[in-house]
């Protein structure tokens, strides 16, 4: 009569395996479990960490526009040439889609009496970045105040000797309370501090500045011969407008477009996004291929182990009538049922992990469907691979040797 095994009976054999060695069966699952389980974690991670990124971006970097004031052989001009009309700011504002605009750049050196000397009244100066800024620059840049206030247009129209400092300058000068009006000395003019910003969103160089209203500083420090300074423009626009609002900022500032700018508009948010879920996505599913890679070693070792401890039983079944591919068939089953058993447990776990790191993080948890679902197929694919070594062993014991041990 010729040999045979049914499905359901080796499914049942399988089982028994594993459950008559419970430990054993549940250190050989770990290797897959811990190897499915990053696999679905850090690929569960890594889609929510884009998606943080992808949002950010598009909050910030995607509403953000820089023009830059140029001569035609690429210097930078000087104040008193600057391209930018005196109403460049109000007439930006008055293109759709803008939010915040203003000038700004950093005084030289020589401007504030040789070198940029800032000090409280009686201790030693030192050297600080100070820059002229219009009001609606510190806007766009999303200042965020610790104490105080911004300067507005009030205080730049009527050129007011006031300043803010950055979080950085006002702690190396010791400035934590305004209630007593602290002032300091740029070079030799006092200016009343009215502000320090804590944080900003763009242009983080704020931080280490001393920020003066923009025309205080063109009546004070007015442009020197043979001294250019690079003026900008800082722009912030409503999301999704940043590329209409830089095509037309040439004819805001000039109408007849003979003018000369360096607009620097957002890049593609798509590109973008799309590049940093690739990099990201590719990096981590090595290191996820790698866990299983060690899961699957464990397998086969400890499927290679019950294979040697076994081979009376082995021999027991030959004897009966079973063919070598019914004990290769067993063992098989055997390792694919752990890797099946790890890569659910571990798809689980995973899962959990996603949602509480997501939950810590104030992310919005993102996993792919075919990541949930493949997780334990790929768990029983390792299992089963893991299992073909010791299958093939298993199955080239001959019964009278098998019986002899």
């Amino acid at each position: 009569m010729r040999s045979r095994i049914r499905f359901s009976d080796l499914l049942s054999e399988s089982l028994s395996g594993v459950l008559q060695r419970p430990g054993r069966a549940v250190l050989t699952a770990l290797g897959t479990l811990l190897g499915v389980g990053a696999f679905v974690a850090v690929l569960g991670l890594t889609a929510s960490a884009t998606g943080q990124i992808s949002k950010r971006f598009t909050a910030l970097a995607a509403t953000e526009i820089t023009v830059e004031t140029v001569t035609e052989g690429g210097g930078a001009r000087s104040v008193q040439s600057s391209a930018f009309p005196s109403d460049a700011v109000s007439r930006v504002l008055r293109i759709d889609g803008t939010v915040h605009a203003g000038v700004f750049w950093t005084l030289p050196n020589s401007r504030t009496g040789g070198a940029t000397g800032l000090s409280l009244p009686g201790q030693a100066q030192s050297q600080q970045q100070v820059v002229a800024a219009d009001p609606g620059m510190l806007l766009a840049a999303n200042c965020r105040i610790a104490a105080g206030r911004l300067f507005d247009d009030f205080h730049d129209r009527n050129e007011q000797r006031v300043v803010v400092l950055g979080r950085a300058v006002a702690g190396r000068l010791g400035i934590t309370n305004l209630s007593y009006q602290p002032a300091i000395l740029i070079g030799d003019q006092p200016f009343t501090v009215m502000g320090i910003v804590d944080n900003v969103d763009r242009r983080p160089e704020l931080l280490l500045s001393v920020i003066v209203p923009r025309r205080t500083a063109e009546a004070l420090w007015p442009a020197l011969p043979n001294e250019p300074t690079s003026q900008q423009m800082l722009i912030e626009t409503r999301l999704g407008a940043a590329q209409m609002v830089a095509e037309q900022l040439p004819v805001a500032f000039d109408p007849a477009g003979q003018s000369q700018f360096k607009i620097i508009p957002p890049p593609d948010p798509r590109e973008l996004r799309d590049g940093v879920n690739s990099d990201l996505s590719s990096l981590f599913l090595v290191l996820a291929m790698v866990c299983l890679a060690i899961g699957a070693v464990g397998i086969a070792n400890t499927t290679l182990v019950a294979v040697l401890e076994r081979v009376s039983e082995i021999g027991l079944r030959r004897a009966l009538g079973a063919r070598p591919r019914h004990i290769a068939a067993q063992f098989l089953a055997e390792s694919a049922t752990l890797g099946a058993l790890g890569g659910l447990v571990g798809t689980s776990i995973g899962v959990v992990i996603v949602v509480a790191v997501s939950v810590v993080r104030h992310w919005t948890p993102l996993l792919e469907p075919w990541t949930v679902v493949s997780a334990p197929l790929i768990g029983t694919a390792v299992g089963l691979l893991a299992g073909v070594y010791p299958a093939v062993r298993a199955s080239r014991i001959e019964p009278v040797a098998a019986l002899q041990r």
